[in-house]
């Protein structure tokens, strides 16, 4: 195939482009902000589950608490009945046994009274672990709301910037004759994004193999609108001042 020298130039600049493009789509599928993100998702999942657990831990005891409350009330109203009982008879029997329950009521309230205060206690530290737990969920909301922005502004960054290497890449290939871009593609598939390479001091730049003997002959001796590939890579090989030859 023959093409210009500046013609094959232009192959270098379409190359560095489209290198620039495939390095930003890498970077835009592999965004350090995803990263953290993915894990504050990580970190967050855990503290929600530890959540869940501290939540149900204060119902218990809350529910503990409200039954004792409730205990404590029906004894309290119990007292008050016989109190108001032995007032109110002149029986000594009874005014007896009414004293007598009294004593066993009053141990009984004092015993619910002491149970329920630890009942309380241990309310108090659960809802002091609920706490700390949501405010560590809040910090991690709060720093993946800033990662989030971050990574958003990032992303709209490169993508205009891919967008730019677009416009700039369908204005360099349009100077490109049809023939040699189809070619440039094809090895461009074939060679992992790279279809042309500088030979720059005798060295293919992009396999980084030197050119010796009758390789380096031929292209030596090679008209220079002769389209040369790499005898190694397979790349379309670019002279410039630079090869060395």
């Amino acid at each position: 195939m023959k093409a210009t020298p500046t013609e094959q130039k232009e192959l270098l600049r379409l190359q560095a482009i489209d290198t620039r493009v495939q390095q930003l789509t890498h970077l835009l599928a592999n965004l350090p902000e995803d990263k953290t993100l993915a894990a504050l998702a990580s970190k967050s999942e855990d503290v929600r589950r530890r959540l869940i657990g501290a939540v149900g831990e204060l119902d218990d005891a809350k529910l503990e608490l409200t039954r004792l409350e409730s205990d404590v009330a029906v004894v309290e109203a119990r007292i008050a009945r016989d109190n108001e009982r032995v007032q109110h008879t002149a029986s000594v029997k009874d005014i007896q046994a009414l004293e007598s329950e009294l004593l066993a009521l009053r141990k009984r309230q004092g015993d619910l009274e002491e149970i329920e205060l630890n009942v309380m206690e241990r309310v108090e530290d659960k809802e002091a672990v609920v706490a700390e737990i949501e405010s560590e969920r809040a910090v991690l909301a709060d720093e993946a709301s800033v990662t989030t922005q971050e990574r958003d502004r990032s992303k709209a960054a490169h993508e205009g910037t891919r967008a730019e290497l677009a416009r700039d890449r369908e204005a360099v290939s349009a100077g490109i004759p049809e023939d040699l871009r189809e070619l440039y593609e094809k090895r461009r598939t074939l060679n992992g994004g790279v279809g042309a390479a500088l030979m720059q001091a005798r060295t293919c730049m992009g396999c980084n193999m030197s050119l010796t003997g009758s390789d380096l002959e031929t292209v030596r001796t090679a008209p220079t609108d002769e389209v040369l590939f790499c005898p190694d890579c397979g790349r379309i090989l670019v002279r410039t001042e630079e090869s060395g030859i």
